[in-house]
C-alpha cells in the first residue's frame, strides 16, 4: 500500500498566481472529496479505493500516473488540464527539473490528477482520457509529455482522437486496447473522481499543486517552485 499524503486543508499556505492559471468556469455542486482536511493517497483515494473504483482499469490507470519512490519524503500532487496553456508553460519550464532533481533522486513522489476545464478547453476531457487509457498500459508519463509538447497541434481540432492515437502509438501504447478504452470511456470514473475531489479541496484553476502541506496555484517559475519544494523537504526532515 502506498503511503498517504500529508493532510491538506483550507488552512494551508496559499501562493496565488491566478494570472498564470486557467480559471475554472464550469463549477458544480460537489460533495466533500476527502482531500480537504483528510488524507490523500493518489493510488487509492483521489480516484480509486476511496471512491469505490476498485476495477482493474481504474487501479492500473491510477497507479500509472504516479512517479517516484515510496520512501520519498514528500508528495507533489499536480492538478492539471492538458489543454491549459499555463499548465503547458509549467510543464515546459519546471517539470523536467522536478523529475530529475527531486523525483529520480528519491526525494519527491509525484502524482497527476485530472481537472479538465471543458467549458473553456473543449478537447481537455478527451486528452485526459487519452492519457489515462495510456496509463492503463503503464505509459501515462510518455503520453503526458507528448500531449503538452504537441498541445498546439490538437487544441483547436474538431475531433482530436486521431491525433491522440498517433501520439500514444509513438509513445509505445498498444493501439487496439487503447482505442477500446477510449471508445468505452473506461477511465471516465477516475477522471470524474479526480475533478470532484480536487474541486472539493478548493481547486478552482489549473495548474494547482499540493507540495507537502502547501497549496500552490499557477505556473510558478522554476526557482520559486524549487524554493517551495525545498522548504517542504526541510520541514519533512525536521519532523522525522
Amino acid at each position: 500500500m502506498l503511503r498517504s499524503l500529508a493532510r491538506v486543508s483550507s488552512a494551508l499556505a496559499l501562493v496565488s498566481l491566478v494570472s498564470l492559471a486557467c480559471a475554472k468556469t464550469d463549477a458544480r455542486t460537489l460533495k466533500d472529496s476527502g482531500i480537504a482536511g483528510g488524507e490523500v493517497t493518489p493510488h487509492a483515494s483521489p480516484a480509486g479505493l476511496a471512491s469505490g473504483l476498485t476495477d482493474s482499469v481504474s487501479t492500473r490507470a491510477d497507479r500509472g500516473r504516479i512517479l517516484g519512490s515510496e520512501s520519498a519524503s514528500i508528495w507533489v500532487v499536480e492538478i492539471s488540464d492538458f489543454q491549459c496553456p499555463f499548465c503547458k508553460q509549467w510543464h515546459d519550464q519546471v517539470f523536467a527539473t522536478l523529475d530529475s532533481a527531486y523525483v529520480k533522486t528519491g526525494k519527491v513522489r509525484l502524482a497527476y490528477l485530472n481537472f479538465p476545464l471543458s467549458s473553456i478547453h473543449p478537447n481537455a476531457r478527451a486528452a485526459a482520457e487519452a492519457a489515462m487509457c495510456a496509463s492503463v498500459q503503464g505509459k501515462f508519463w510518455e503520453v503526458h509529455q507528448s500531449l503538452f509538447t504537441m498541445q498546439k497541434s490538437w487544441e483547436a481540432l474538431p475531433n482530436p482522437i486521431a491525433t491522440f492515437e498517433s501520439l500514444v502509438v509513438s509513445a509505445g501504447v498498444e493501439p487496439k486496447a487503447w482505442r477500446k478504452c477510449v471508445e468505452s470511456h473506461a477511465t471516465n470514473p477516475i477522471i470524474d473522481a479526480d475533478r470532484d475531489r480536487s474541486a472539493a479541496a478548493g481547486v478552482a484553476s489549473t495548474p494547482t499543486f499540493f507540495i507537502g502541506e502547501r497549496k500552490v496555484e499557477g505556473a510558478m517559475p522554476l526557482a520559486d517552485f524549487r524554493a517551495v519544494v525545498d522548504s517542504a523537504l526541510a520541514k519533512a526532515s525536521r519532523a522525522r
